[in-house]
C-alpha cells in the first residue's frame, strides 16, 4: 500500500545528501494537493475529546490526500514526516484524558512542531497521544507514522493493541505496510543480502516491496553530488512502486501506486511525481514566499500533467 526509505549518500547516517523517498498506493484516485503552510498558522487535531490546538512553528510543504488528510510532508527545517497505512493499527478506545489526533492531522503537528527525531519521540513517550481512525475517501484508514531528519535520524511509530510502540535507531530505514514492523524487520533477514538465502520477491505485497526497497537501497554507491543522489533514491523506491491500474480485491495492501515523493532533507527540496504524469516536478522550502496576510497555499498536479520541475513561484491561494 505504500513504501518509504531514508537513505544518506554519504555511506553513514547524515553524511552527504539525506533524503526521504515514498510511494503513496492506494485502490482509487487520491485527488492530491501540495499544500505550503506558513509559520504562525493556527490549527487543531479535529478529536471530539482532547482536542488539540497548536501554532505553527516551522513552514511546511505536504502532500494532502483529498485536499485534507495530511500523509507525507517536510518542514523548513530538514524534518520529514510519513503515514503509511496499517491495517493492523488499533487505536484503542477514545481515552478523553490523552491528547486525541484525527489522523489526518498527525503528520501536519510532527511537522508543525518539530525539527528532530528526538524531539518528536520524546514527545510520543511523554505526552501519549492517541490517534482518531477516520475514513479515506471511501476506505476506513488506519497508519503508522515514521520521522526523519536531516542528521539521518528515524523513527517508526505504531499504535497496537492501544498502545503506542516506537522503533528509534538505525534499523528504520525502510517500511512498508503489514505485518507490525517488528516483523517486518524480522521476515526481511530471510532474504539474500539481508541475512538469509531466498531469492529476491517480485510481488506487490508488503513484505515484498520491504525486501526490494531495502535491498535497492544496499545497492546504491556514495556520492557527494545531490543531484545524483535524488536520482538515485528515485530509482530506489520505484522498484518498489506498485504498476499503475493494479488493484486485487481482498488484500487490502496491494494497490497501485498514485505518486512518488522524495524530500531531500539536507537542502529542504520537496520532489513529487504523479503516475499519471511523465515528470516530476519540485518545490525549493527555502525560496517559498507566502504573501501577506496569506494562510496556505496549494498547487494542484492533476491540473496539468505535463508541468515539470520547479514549482515554487506556481502555488496560488486556495480557490
Amino acid at each position: 500500500m505504500c513504501t518509504r526509505i531514508l537513505w544518506s549518500s554519504g555511506g553513514a547516517p547524515g553524511r552527504g545528501t539525506v533524503a526521504v523517498a515514498r510511494t503513496l498506493d492506494w485502490m482509487e484516485d487520491t485527488n492530491t494537493v501540495l499544500a505550503a503552510r506558513p509559520r504562525g498558522a493556527h490549527r487543531h487535531s479535529g478529536a471530539d475529546q482532547g482536542e488539540v490546538t497548536w501554532t505553527s512553528r516551522y513552514a511546511s510543504v505536504v502532500s494532502l490526500l483529498y485536499r485534507r488528510l495530511s500523509a507525507d510532508g517536510l518542514n523548513e527545517t530538514g524534518f520529514n514526516a510519513n503515514g503509511l497505512y496499517l491495517s493492523e493499527a488499533d487505536y484503542g478506545v477514545r481515552d478523553p484524558i490523552r491528547p486525541g489526533f484525527m489522523l489526518g492531522t498527525i503528520v501536519q503537528y510532527l511537522l508543525d512542531s518539530f525539527s528532530t527525531v528526538a524531539q518528536a519521540v520524546a514527545w510520543f513517550e511523554q505526552t501519549n497521544p492517541q490517534l482518531v481512525a477516520e475514513s479515506i475517501g471511501s476506505e476506513p484508514g488506519t497508519a503508522h507514522l515514521s520521522v526523519a531528519d536531516r542528521t539521518g535520524d528515524s523513527a517508526v511509530i505504531e499504535f497496537l493493541n492501544g498502545q503506542t510502540h516506537i522503533h528509534h535507531g538505525p534499523e528504520t530505514t525502510v517500511m512498508t505496510n503489514s505485518p507490525a514492523y517488528d516483523e517486518q524487520l524480522s521476515e526481511a533477514t530471510n532474504y539474500l543480502g539481508l541475512g538469509g538465502d531466498k531469492e529476491i520477491p517480485g510481488g506487490p505485497d508488503s513484505p515484498e516491496r520491504f525486501v526490494r526497497a531495502a535491498t535497492a537501497t544496499l545497492g546504491l554507491p556514495n556520492t557527494d553530488s545531490s543531484g545524483e543522489a535524488i536520482a538515485m533514491l528515485l530509482s530506489a523506491i520505484r522498484t518498489s512502486a506498485v504498476p499503475y491500474g493494479v488493484d486485487v480485491p481482498g488484500k487490502p495492501n496491494v494497490a497501485a501506486t498514485r505518486w512518488v515523493v522524495v524530500s531531500d532533507l539536507t537542502d529542504c527540496y520537496y520532489y513529487f511525481g504523479l503516475s499519471l504524469s511523465p515528470s516530476v516536478i519540485w518545490v525549493d522550502l527555502n525560496k517559498l514566499v507566502f504573501p501577506p496576510g496569506a494562510t496556505e497555499l496549494w498547487f494542484d498536479p492533476s491540473a496539468d500533467l505535463m508541468v515539470a520541475g520547479d514549482i515554487t513561484d506556481r502555488f496560488t491561494a486556495i480557490g
